[in-house]
């Protein structure tokens, strides 16, 4: 017998007229005419090879042949068996699995949220999972997170894809970063020092020399020099330690620099730091991700 849906539902009427044995009653519960059930009791007689049920000498209701009997129990152990696979809710035991979670990210949201969730999986005993790490071309993500080569970006605000779920992770402000002994001294620039200072950018499209401080800072009438281009993050407190250069970076990341880089507030609003996990659709009830994402949240308040 083939198990497609149309004899996967056959199967399911004949559990319901061998408890009911009455033809009446069984169409009635399964919510169809009685001709229809008739039908398919026909069609299950020809797969069978076995009346299953044959009239009673009464004549109320059906008896069950042989056959009939012998399918019963186990018919209503395997159709229950397949009702509580199909009703059972999907979960994750992080415990047990050693599944590997690949997390797009540049340097900089992996060092900030890296640490902490190797810290939290492994110190909550869930040692055989592992985590990639990888860097992120923007052209390519929703690509490779629709088909599953990335399970989570972590990715500004400004950077997600159109349409993909997401959840905040982290807003916090910008600040300038110096070296301690900078020439300048340690008090905050005004905006006139700020833009006459030389500064380091981090572009993400790899040599840019333009960010968004520099359209606030013309939107105020000022420009500034922008003397050094990376990509990388952790080039950054390099250079400024060597230089008298200055970098605006989250002050999350300058956080992990105490005593080797001097963060000091900008003399102008600017729009706040952000990071975001974003995944796809397909993936959005996946026990494995829902579980990840709860700890990314909970790492990125830490």
């Amino acid at each position: 017998m083939d198990f497609n849906g149309h004899n996967l539902a056959l199967l399911a009427s004949l559990r319901t007229m061998l408890d009911e044995k009455n033809i009446t009653r069984a169409a009635a519960r399964l919510g169809i005419s009685q001709p229809a059930l008739s039908a398919q009791l026909a069609r299950l007689r020809d797969v069978f090879g076995d009346p299953l049920l044959t009239p009673a000498l009464s004549g109320k209701g059906m008896v069950l042949t042989a056959r009939g009997a012998e399918l019963k129990e186990p018919l209503r152990q395997a159709l229950q068996h397949l009702e509580d696979v199909v009703k059972r809710p999907s979960v994750f035991d992080a415990a047990a699995s050693d599944r590997t979670f690949t997390i797009g990210a540049n340097d900089n949201a992996s060092a900030m949220m890296g640490p902490r969730l190797i810290q939290r999986l492994r110190g909550s005993g869930f040692a055989d999972i592992r985590l990639s790490f990888r860097s992120i071309d923007l052209g390519r993500l929703p690509d490779q997170l629709e088909t599953g080569v990335i399970d989570i970006a972590l990715i500004s605000k400004a950077a997600l894809p159109r349409a993909m779920p997401h959840q905040a992770l982290i807003e916090e402000e910008f600040m300038m970063a110096q070296r301690p002994d900078h020439p300048r001294g340690s008090r905050a620039p005004s905006i006139a020092e700020y833009a006459g200072l030389e500064h380091i950018i981090v572009s993400g499209d790899g040599g840019g020399f333009r960010g968004f401080i520099d359209d606030i800072l013309k939107d105020l009438g000022f420009t500034r020099r922008v003397g050094v281009s990376v990509q990388y993050y952790s080039l950054v407190p390099l250079m400024l330690q060597a230089t008298d250069l200055v970098c605006t970076l989250p002050a999350r990341f300058l956080s992990r620099y105490p005593g080797t880089l001097t963060p000091l507030p900008l003399p102008f609003d600017a729009r706040r730091f952000s990071l975001y996990a974003t995944w796809h659709a397909r993936f959005d009830k996946d026990p494995g991700l829902v579980w990840l994402r709860q700890q990314l949240a909970v790492c990125a308040t830490d």
